[in-house]
């Protein structure tokens, strides 16, 4: 087979079906792990853009219109980047639903070897995937692996029972490689469901499977720790960037007061063409003065009706999209309300926490706080209410 493995068809099954279960309860991110942002892409893209070289079929296995928006413009010469099929409950119904989405390809565009590969598992040196294709020259099935350096304990309700030789082991990692028709056979057979990946599904059936030199830069993302090393891999050079915001808005009768994304109760709102929400008008233009963007009234001009009585919140939306549109992010928010009335304290948490969930970010990054004028100015006497927000961010 090896005299003739240039001339063979390669295809990659790329895995996005999962939910990410342990890392979810331990970031509480309500994104799968494979769609967050690394280096200004989703962490599958990055799986995607690794692959696409080594191959000529990418077939996709997940929620199609999430991995349609990860993939948008992956048109990589020579790899046919394939819609979209459904995956299972299981890891392994999954790749079963990619390799006979393959299968359903005509006789002369089917491959002849097949990847398998997490979407999770975004830096995969280009050496790993070129020794798991060139192994397939010898072998049904090809991995790559780690030696297990740590010492391996066996532990029983916190207690060590036993020392696992650790001689011989290996960190399994992808892709993986096999025939195509073969690992399509043995799917359909009934050992499938028992197996805990696809190179077991090999060797239960008897054949060999090779183990190649992996990589500890093939970090599958699993923890939130994790992401800190795939960021330092991946993610381009950030630079630090302040901004700085000032707005001020006239107290007006029969309005609401909506400061910082809520309803304030009051005698009086603030006067405005939007809903006048003086924190947000801050801060937007602190994040737009750091991405050297312009101003609010650059991008929602007040002499333009659709934003009358506008809830200012779509401008914070917009603002938190800029930041992530540039590939950055944001380290902190420091807000600070300036009037006499109402008392900004009983409702400074419950600010942090609506600027938090329209920035998508923790809340412990933003900080909302109040100062009076000591009676003295605008402010002093009531006529309306200021605002400063500084805020720091990383752009490449």
């Amino acid at each position: 087979m090896a005299a003739f493995l240039p001339t063979m068809r390669v295809a990659a099954i790329l895995l996005a079906a999962g939910q990410g279960r342990r890392f979810s309860a331990q970031s509480a991110s309500p994104v799968a792990k494979q769609y967050l942002t690394l280096g200004g892409r989703p962490v599958i893209r990055h799986a995607a853009d690794a692959l696409v070289p080594h191959v000529q079929i990418l077939q996709p296995v997940g929620d199609r219109a999430a991995l349609d928006d990860a993939l948008s413009g992956l048109a990589p010469d020579g790899c046919a980047v394939l819609a979209a099929v459904p995956g299972g409950e299981t890891r392994q119904a999954s790749v079963s639903a990619g390799l006979e989405a393959l299968d359903r390809l005509p006789a002369d565009q089917r491959p002849d070897l097949v990847l398998i590969h997490d979407g999770a598992r975004p830096y995969v040196p280009a050496d790993v995937t070129r020794a798991v294709i060139d192994a397939l020259g010898t072998h049904a099935g090809v991995i790559p692996g780690v030696p297990v350096a740590d010492t391996i304990k066996r532990a029983h309700d916190g207690i060590i029972t036993d020392t696992v030789p650790r001689t011989d082991l290996y960190r399994a990692q992808t892709p993986q490689g096999f025939r195509f028709d073969l690992l399509r056979d043995l799917h359909r057979g009934a050992a499938a469901s028992d197996a805990t990946d696809d190179a077991a599904l090999l060797e239960t059936a008897g054949h060999h499977v090779a183990i190649v030199a992996g990589s500890e830069d093939n970090i599958k993302l699993t923890y939130k720790e994790d992401l800190v090393r795939l960021e330092r891999l991946i993610g381009p050079t950030l630079l630090p960037r302040m901004g700085l915001g000032y707005d001020v808005h006239a107290f007006a009768e029969n309005r609401p007061l909506i400061l910082c994304g809520i309803t304030v109760p009051h005698t009086r709102g603030l006067a405005g063409h939007s809903d006048a929400d003086v924190g947000i008008h801050a801060l937007c233009d602190a994040i737009y003065g750091a991405l050297a963007e312009g101003d609010i009234g650059r991008h929602f001009p007040p002499s333009q009706n659709e934003w009358k009585d506008a809830d200012s919140a779509r401008f914070l939306v917009h603002a938190g999209e800029r930041i992530r549109a540039r590939g950055g992010m944001l380290i902190n928010a420091d807000l600070t309300l300036i009037c006499e009335r109402p008392k900004i304290g009983p409702h400074a948490q419950a600010m942090r926490e609506r600027l938090a969930e329209l920035l998508q970010v923790g809340v412990d990054r933003i900080s909302v706080k109040a100062t009076t004028s000591e009676r003295l100015g605008f402010t002093g006497r009531e006529e309306g209410i200021a605002c400063t927000a500084a805020v720091s961010v990383l752009v490449p």
